[in-house]
């Protein structure tokens, strides 16, 4: 099935917004956490005057030390008082819970005996370590021990057979870790239960995978999963049990991987410390604990939400011997903005805005309704007792949409540049109309104010002003860019398609059926161009003439001088069919020309891009690592002024070097 472009561009344009949301929700956690240490709270036990649990941290290369004297806790926006104790004076242990199902095969079982063998030696002394394997059945193998030859031993006799009983498993590892100390499971599995489903069907899968989730979030076990690529991968139940246990998720695609998962499941346990935080008076019920610090000299922060109770402490009055420090009321602001990775921020911001402007497209335009909802709203309008499609669509959000256009339509027309306009939404094959287009500029300029007073949080004003500027001045500029590029391709493929056109006619096609054959056989987009020359000439507009409005619409002169060599052969006879060979190879000479001269002119090309993206990366660089030297260019009156000069110059060198080395063939 072939689609229309506009059933195409809406597609583009849903998925565009979809895939920038996507985008944006990634990379915004990813910036606040660039420059920090991964961390977590496990253990969490809550008294009426404390709260206690273990920091974990997850380093990709070292263990970590947690720097007890840079250790800040706020707890429901209160700084609290925070002690930190080696995590080895508490008790710990860990359940391995090995997948050794037939999906594992031998190649799998001796990589897993392999990396258990090194966790073991790397593990902490003092943290107890257990097994359960699961296959048709799950068991506890080796209950939690400090033996380690006990493990290896019973880890050396797994064998890979049957089915995969995960849901079972993971229950039972659960509950042979017991309540006591900071406990937590290594999952070495693909994710794949199949015994569940053979019991209960899709029913009784679902309520197993629940039991055993709701088994890890009720004993506050932490879950630590290394995903094994196997053709019954599911990586969603991985990923829901890292979810519920507050750990991660490490895929292992080969034996190296594994290895590298089960050294990082490790590292972990050697990077743990104990917290104990005195809870501040007045503060109870739902809060939100905040914890930052240093490990081995790399910066840590976490975020966890508690339920603290109904009871919250008391806090005691100042006595005769001495006074009580009252707390700060207010608690201390954090700078969101702050905490964003310089690299990430632009891109995230960029993201943002193509998202909101993608699915400011989907909303105003009307074309981007599916055919599907146009045939069904055609058909209820003909329906008995049913309100008029034209009232429906005016109380319908459409309908705001539809007046906006119509409104932006009012104020293009009559506008000198709303033909050069049209012309060009015309060229690219944007299926828009005027006041479409006055739309989306407007919506563009807005979100970019926007984005721009978000992202210079130093100086919002400038940002907005920056915002403002390139929302005015990047929609006409893409549009030019997108009708330069379709004109372009239809440069680049008109000499076959003349061929195409010159060998029906030798074939004893006539010039309607020739064209007919380059609409139906030729490329994009010299396809949709016949076809629409093809019809004006089937509507009663001569060949010649609806061959000249393609030249226009286009702004081909190559087509324009085939246009003007099919006027003079239709006037004074001749083989056409040789006229258009002749016109085809003229054009692949002019074009071997032009990359003849493209290539030896690269190198004042590149110059020329190097010259003026060098001042622009050295003014973003300096601004990332000294903004206060930089930020003089726009606090006084000498820097502003610089500024603009340099602007200035800058706009006449780009429009001189453009001028050079551009070369007109």
């Amino acid at each position: 099935m072939t689609l229309r472009p506009s059933s195409r561009l809406r597609r583009l344009a849903v998925l565009g917004a979809v895939l920038s949301a996507a985008a944006a929700t990634v990379l915004a956690p990813a910036a606040v956490a660039a420059d920090t240490v991964p961390a977590t709270l496990s253990d969490v036990r809550i008294t009426t005057d404390t709260l206690s649990a273990t920091i974990v941290l997850r380093s990709s290369d070292k263990t970590l030390t947690v720097d007890p004297g840079s250790v800040k806790v706020t707890i429901g926006g209160k700084d609290a008082e925070a002690s930190v104790a080696s995590a080895a004076q508490q008790a710990r242990s860990t359940m391995l819970v090995i997948d050794t199902s037939g999906s594992m095969g031998a190649t799998g079982m001796a990589t897993v005996r392999t990396s258990v063998q090194q966790f073991l030696a790397a593990v902490p002394k003092d943290v107890k370590v257990g097994m359960v394997s699961f296959a048709s059945t799950s068991g506890v193998d080796v209950a939690p021990t400090t033996d380690r030859a006990k493990i290896s031993k019973a880890v050396g006799g797994l064998r890979s057979q049957g089915e995969t009983a995960l849901y079972a498993a993971v229950q039972q590892a659960v509950a042979a870790l017991g309540t006591e100390g900071e406990r937590s499971i290594i999952l070495l599995s693909d994710g794949g239960d199949t015994v569940a489903g053979l019991k209960g069907g899709a029913a009784g899968d679902k309520a197993q995978r629940q039991a055993a989730l709701d088994a890890l979030a009720k004993a506050k076990v932490r879950a630590e999963v290394i995903a094994f690529k196997s053709p019954e991968s599911n990586g969603t139940t991985l990923k829901q049990f890292a979810a519920a246990g507050g750990g991660s998720v490490a895929n292992a695609a080969n034996s190296s991987a594994v290895a590298a998962a089960f050294s990082a499941a490790a590292r972990t346990l050697d990077s743990q410390a104990v917290l104990t935080v005195q809870r501040p008076a007045g503060v109870s019920g739902d809060a939100r604990v905040v914890v930052t610090g240093t490990a081995s000299g790399q910066p840590f922060a976490l975020s966890n939400a508690v339920d603290l109770g109904d009871t919250a402490p008391v806090e005691v009055e100042p006595s005769a011997s001495g006074s009580v420090p009252a707390l700060d009321a207010t608690p201390p602001a954090v700078n969101q903005m702050s905490a964003l990775a310089p690299s990430l921020l632009f891109p995230a911001v960029g993201v943002v805005f193509l998202g909101v402007f993608a699915i400011g497209v989907a909303l105003v335009n009307p074309s981007f309704q599916s055919k599907k909802s146009a045939r069904i709203e055609a058909i209820e309008g003909y329906g008995f007792g049913r309100a008029p499609a034209a009232h429906k669509q005016t109380a319908s959000t459409a309908a705001i949409g539809q007046q906006l256009v119509t409104m932006g339509d009012q104020i293009m027309e009559g506008r000198d540049s709303t033909t050069k306009t049209m012309a060009m939404l015309d060229r690219a094959d944007l299926p828009w109309r005027a006041g479409e287009w006055l739309v989306l500029r407007i919506l563009a300029a807005a979100v970019a104010v926007v984005v721009g007073w978000i992202a210079l949080a130093a100086l919002p004003p400038v940002g907005a002003l920056i915002g403002l500027v390139l929302g005015i001045f990047l929609p006409p500029m893409a549009l030019k860019f997108i009708a330069k590029r379709r004109s372009n391709k239809f440069e680049a493929v008109l000499p076959d398609v003349l061929m195409l056109v010159a060998t029906s006619l030798a074939s004893g096609f006539s010039l309607l059926q020739a064209l007919d054959a380059v609409a139906k056989d030729a490329p994009e987009p010299a396809a949709k161009e016949f076809s629409r020359a093809l019809a004006e000439s089937r509507i009663g507009a001569d060949v010649s003439d609806a061959l000249d409005h393609m030249a226009h619409r286009m702004d081909s002169p190559n087509m324009r001088w085939t246009t003007m060599a099919i006027r003079i052969q239709r006037e004074v006879g001749g083989n056409l069919a040789e006229t258009l060979r002749t016109t085809a190879a003229t054009l692949r000479e002019r074009e071997m020309l032009r990359r003849q001269v493209k290539a030896l002119s690269a190198e004042g090309r590149l110059s020329a891009y190097i010259l003026i993206a060098l001042p622009i990366g050295i003014f973003l660089y300096s601004t990332l690592v000294n903004y206060d030297y930089v930020s003089l260019l726009w606090t006084t009156f000498y820097g502003i002024v610089m500024s603009v000069g340099g602007v200035i110059s800058m706009v006449i060198g780009i429009f001189w070097m453009r001028n050079v080395v551009k070369i007109e063939v």
